[in-house]
């Protein structure tokens, strides 16, 4: 029963966050003079009788509460609105342009967490052996260099020499899943190494440290007292211990990743939401912008959900909290 509450405590929180974005992104565009909101709802290059369109279409001369509940109806119903200037509705937009978001942050967030745990479990096992030193220097590389700087490399070291050596499985662009899962994978390895890259480095820190403090609880020496072998002691007691930070930090790296992917995607010509997103706002493209702002909350709100459950789950009193 506690984590059945504690998941319906999630759930209403996160549509209370939903909520407030839609309501604060609604009044940040809708707040303004009707020529203002109607000219930038239908792009720069609209003419007066679109906007006039506009406005009739939208009942933008209507009172601005009217227009508020409108805006909720629509959400509600899975409504994000229409843009004028590329003729199409933000669902279709967002569909189109999901699946390389989609496959670039599921794929990237495996890659750093199996990447970043395993060295991290492994340093911390070895402390101050020649594993741990290289690990080490490896973290830090990983820190120092910048998404756009690691993407570019591999275009460089991996990408431009298989290919002029009549190697084709490593591509650019994107490949989606009906051409196959081999030509999915070839177009994806070197974006999700890009996106990992940073982030296991991050996670094998973190890891390291938070499972050198485990280790030396009074609990980790007593389970050792009891005559449990190392291996259990480790993984069974001091590891579990160990990723309630980590899962922690999930939430918060996930919920910057739409942020994230907009350099990856555009250094590997994988199309997607970041790209579609910064092109709206060169547009002036408002109906997409606030679509694309809604479903970015959306997806934060969906992801910390699953990690407080992931977090519940490795530590019983986050339920009754």
């Amino acid at each position: 029963m506690d984590m059945v509450r504690f998941f319906i405590r999630r759930i209403l929180t996160g549509i209370v966050v939903l909520w407030l974005v839609a309501t604060g992104a609604f009044f940040l565009f809708f707040a303004r003079p009707v020529q203002v909101v109607a000219h930038q709802l239908a792009g720069r290059a609209a003419t007066p009788q679109i906007i006039n369109e506009v406005i009739s279409r939208l009942g933008l001369n209507q009172p601005i509460l009217v227009q508020y509940w409108h805006f909720l109806d629509h959400l509600v119903h899975g409504n994000l609105g229409f843009s004028f200037y590329t003729g199409q509705t933000v669902n279709s937009i967002l569909m189109q342009d999901l699946p390389p978001t989609a496959s670039l942050v599921v794929g990237g967030v495996i890659l750093w967490l199996v990447a970043g745990l395993s060295v991290g479990i492994l340093s911390a096992t070895k402390a101050r052996s020649l594993f741990d030193r290289f690990s080490t220097v490896g973290v830090l590389i990983g820190l120092s260099l910048p998404t756009f700087v690691v993407g570019e490399l591999l275009l460089l070291i991996v990408f431009l020499p298989l290919n002029q050596n009549g190697f084709t499985w490593i591509a650019n662009g994107y490949a989606g899943l009906s051409g196959g899962v081999g030509p999915w994978l070839g177009h994806m390895l070197l974006p999700w190494i890009t996106l990992a890259a940073v982030q296991a480095a991050i996670y094998t820190r973190l890891t390291r440290g938070q499972l050198l403090d485990s280790l030396g609880e009074d609990y980790i020496r007593t389970a050792r007292s009891k005559g449990l072998s190392e291996r259990r002691v480790i993984y069974r007691h001091g590891v579990r211990a160990a990723l309630t930070p980590v899962v922690s930090q999930l939430g918060v790296d996930v919920g910057q990743l739409l942020g994230g992917v907009v350099v990856v995607e555009s250094v590997f010509g994988l199309g997607g939401i970041g790209q579609a997103s910064v092109q709206a706002i060169y547009q002036d493209n408002l109906p997409v912008i606030i679509g694309f702002t809604i479903a970015a909350a959306l997806f934060v709100v969906v992801a910390n959900l699953i990690v407080d459950l992931v977090y519940a789950l490795l530590d019983p009193r986050v339920r009754i909290s």
